[in-house]
């Protein structure tokens, strides 16, 4: 029983950073869709108010 403190330390550190990073990949995976969503969207619509659809964009960079 004299380690359980220990034990528990290491279990706490551990969870705790875990969560930390599936939380910043989260963000980062979020930020990265969101971009490339934006970058499409810039493409498309070349300098203009509204895009012209239908240029099979999805089908050409998939």
């Amino acid at each position: 029983m004299k380690y359980q403190n220990l034990i528990s330390s290491i279990d706490e550190t551990h969870q705790t950073l875990q969560q930390n990073a599936v939380k910043a990949v989260n963000s980062h995976i979020s930020l990265r869709n969101w971009l490339i969503g934006y970058y499409i969207v810039a493409f498309e619509q070349n300098g203009e108010d509204r895009a012209k659809y239908g240029g099979e964009i999805i089908e050409r960079i998939g």
